[in-house]
């Protein structure tokens, strides 16, 4: 997966604009009181552009729904409605919000709320606010929809301009789409339908034959782009109709909006390219009632709502952990690794509680295991029967790094092959590492640094050099841990 384009210091900002409430309207925070299968969940929006993942049926679009419905031009009932059968049990249902408006109030955020009761929604004194909704039907093609029908017969007669897209709208646009946009054209068909015409080279066609993905990202741009400053903009299913790489240039363009116009936008997705741009804070994850803050992959969802297919699911807390675990049990365990999937779950409080449930939770078949950072401050690794263990040293990048570092004098042949360089460049390995260890000021970055430093070597083979001799060199930690994970690959799974 490429790598965003949103640069650590414009998150940094945003996210510290939200700190600080420097909006003219934004939801903060929904607290759910009781909403479909939550109960007591609250949902902090700390990133002024929120992604909701989570497994089907899991409540996505309920939290859509709840930060929709903070505002009056969005009725409870579009997102809740109650139905005559099956809906018995929408009494009691209540959302509590905290809402930046600095009309109402310019120093403290304030208090409002949206419950069921006596059969209809109410909310009192409902705040104001400019909201766009983009549904799951944003992406039925053009020749699909009832109302341009009367463009395909013959006795239709055009009376409307063909007007040139926005200047700003085409250059968004093309970001996200990556082609070229500008000799597009848009006409009001009546009723206050706009209807798309293209260009490719010096054919014209209509939107008829536009790519569902590509109508409605046209669409959307043009919308939020004339929506005003401190707009809320609601999307179901960003990815539906895109290509991956589309997706995430459309997260970095609401990024971008963000920034240019402080608007504020809640998203519901099944990708991880969705997520990419974003930090930890802006990523809810709904599981089983539950409401879960950090940057979990799509695929570790699985594993944190249960659903794997291997014997074993081992949480650790990122993707460092990550790697350096998959190269301990990869080289130990031989075919049987093959039985295990190992999870970063974006922090040891998520890896600890997410195992703890596992354990806990006699519906789910496979066993859970937690290896946690050195660092952590986790309890749990001193009792064998928690399955909570760590990993050895303090810093994870650190530990590893200085492990192979000690041992230069004797692995730094085996060090520069692996990292892709010619036997001859071992002096200059060595000196790179020494140097970088000296100079480095975020751990996170070492191997990064010292890739670029001998030649331009990706990461990831820096990495896996590294990895490799360390569990050459720590075999003790590497099969008292391979042990451990055998035992419990091969134990029979309870009735």
């Amino acid at each position: 997966m490429e790598r965003s384009e949103i640069r650590e210091s414009r998150k940094i900002a945003l996210l510290k604009k939200v700190r600080e409430h420097d909006y003219g309207k934004y939801l903060y925070k929904a607290s759910i009181q009781r909403i479909r299968g939550f109960a007591g969940e609250d949902i902090t929006f700390e990133f002024p552009v929120t992604a909701l993942i989570g497994p089907n049926g899991s409540g996505k679009s309920s939290v859509l729904g709840v930060a929709g419905c903070a505002y009056k031009p969005i009725k409870p009932g579009y997102f809740f409605p109650k139905s005559a059968i099956g809906d018995e049990s929408m009494s009691g249902w209540r959302v509590e919000y905290e809402l930046v408006d600095k009309v109402l109030n310019q120093r403290q955020l304030v208090k409002r709320s949206s419950n069921f009761r006596q059969a209809k929604w109410v909310r009192g004194e409902v705040a104001d606010r400019v909201v766009l909704f983009f549904g799951i039907e944003r992406t039925v093609p053009a020749g699909e929809k009832t109302r341009f029908k009367k463009l395909t017969k013959s006795s239709y007669v055009h009376q409307g301009e063909l007007l040139s897209l926005d200047a700003e709208v085409a250059t968004q646009v093309e970001h996200v789409l990556g082609k070229a946009v500008t000799e597009f054209r848009i006409t009001d068909v009546g009723q206050d339908d706009l209807f798309l015409i293209g260009k490719n080279g010096d054919q014209q066609y209509s939107e008829f034959h536009f790519g569902a993905g590509e109508s409605s990202i046209i669409r959307m741009i043009s919308e939020i782009e004339q929506a005003p400053t401190n707009s809320l903009i609601i999307i179901e299913e960003i990815e539906n109709g895109l290509h991956p790489i589309a997706t995430r240039r459309m997260v970095e363009y609401l990024i971008d909006v963000a920034e240019r116009k402080s608007v504020q936008t809640v998203f519901t997705t099944h990708s991880d390219y969705a997520l990419s741009p974003l930090p930890n804070e802006a990523i809810w994850a709904c599981i089983s009632g539950k409401l879960k803050q950090g940057k979990l992959s799509v695929q570790a969802l699985r594993a944190v709502s249960g659903r794997v297919d291997r014997k074993l699911a081992v949480f650790v807390e990122d993707d460092f952990a990550k790697n350096w675990v998959e190269a301990i049990l990869r080289e130990k365990l031989g075919a049987e690794f093959e039985q295990v999937e190992i999870h970063a779950v974006a922090g040891d409080g998520t890896a600890v509680s997410t195992h703890r449930s596992h354990v806990r939770n006699p519906a789910i078949s496979f066993k859970s295991l937690c290896i946690i950072d050195g660092d952590s401050e986790q309890q749990g690794d001193d009792d064998p029967e928690s399955g909570i263990i760590r990993l050895p040293g303090a810093q994870p990048e650190i530990s590893v790094y200085d492990d192979i570092l000690s041992n230069i004098e004797r692995d730094i042949a085996i060090l520069t092959v692996s990292c892709q360089r010619p036997p001859e460049a071992q002096a200059e390995v060595r000196s790179a590492m020494e140097e970088v260890m000296r100079t480095n000021r975020d751990p996170h970055l070492l191997y990064v640094q010292l890739g670029l430093k001998i030649g331009f070597v990706s990461e990831v083979i820096v990495r896996g050099a590294f990895f490799a001799l360390w569990v050459r060199n720590n075999p003790d930690f590497c099969n008292a841990l391979a042990t451990r994970i055998h035992v419990l690959v091969q134990e029979p799974e309870a009735a």
